[in-house]
């Protein structure tokens, strides 16, 4: 896969959420490092100014490969909704891919973008109106 077809599905996916009524806007930015190494920053403000920040540097050499990533959803006053993440931490935690919720730290797979906007929505919309599943 080349970068700009990854670069096109990411913005597609964001591209999606925009024409709702749930998010108010976004900014994605783009730094091409090399013909298969990229990194993307970003954010997505919705209607009751929550906002999710997201960062991914990736390799798409020999597939996707996101050498590091964050998707930090907070609520509008700044606190952490959620944060998935492949940082290191201290003390280490056992596991690469992680989650930061209210409930702590536990292990996750590695999200992707929908994944991360479906569950960003859902806790927007709360346990009434939310259609959806997990």
């Amino acid at each position: 896969m080349l970068l700009t077809e990854y670069l096109e599905a990411f913005s597609k996916v964001i591209d999606e959420y925009s024409k709702t009524d749930l998010v108010f806007s976004s900014q994605v930015h783009v730094d091409i490092r090399a013909e298969h190494i990229g990194l993307i920053k970003g954010s997505i403000t919705f209607i009751d100014e929550s906002r999710l920040f997201l960062t991914e540097y990736l390799d798409v050499s020999y597939g996707i490969e996101r050498l590091t990533y964050s998707y930090h959803y907070q609520d509008k006053e700044g606190r952490l909704v959620f944060r998935y993440d492949n940082a290191a931490h201290k003390p280490v935690l056992g596991f690469i891919h992680h989650k930061h919720s209210g409930d702590g730290v536990v292990e996750s797979q590695i999200p992707d973008l929908n994944g991360v906007l479906l569950e960003a929505i859902h806790h927007l919309m709360g346990p009434i109106g939310w259609a959806g599943g997990e």
